[in-house]
């Protein structure tokens, strides 16, 4: 279970980890096999279904991202959370709107991440 105070925390280090431009902090929260699920996978080329599984092949696909934007910044507006689900809402590239379902296991780590934007 995930409380309001460990689903705030996470947010505050994910949004300062990806702001900080330091992936291996931004990827220290997530599971070894973590699938991540966006649609900027699909405009990127680099996932036909817009899934990826395992933390090498995210890595590597954030490393791209991080180069193609290399000015990116992400400021915090919202955290949701639910029994082991966080939803982070905030402002994304040239200041788009964004929203990041995170599932949580028994030991606090993200498993499942799902990305939505405007």
């Amino acid at each position: 279970m995930i409380t309001r105070e460990q689903a705030l925390q996470f947010a505050a280090e994910w949004v300062s980890a990806w702001n900080d431009h330091d992936l291996e902090k931004v990827l220290a929260h997530y599971t070894e096999d973590f699938e991540m699920s966006s649609p900027v996978m699909m405009q990127m080329g680099l996932s036909a279904t817009g899934t990826l599984k395992g933390k090498d092949k995210v890595r590597d696909y954030w490393q791209q991202a991080m180069k193609k934007y290399p000015d990116l910044h992400f400021g915090l507006i919202e955290v949701l959370s639910c029994v082991d689900t966080v939803i982070i809402y905030y402002t994304s590239i040239a200041g788009k709107k964004a929203a990041e379902l995170f599932f949580f296991n028994e030991n606090g780590k993200v498993y499942q991440a799902m990305g939505h934007y405007n």
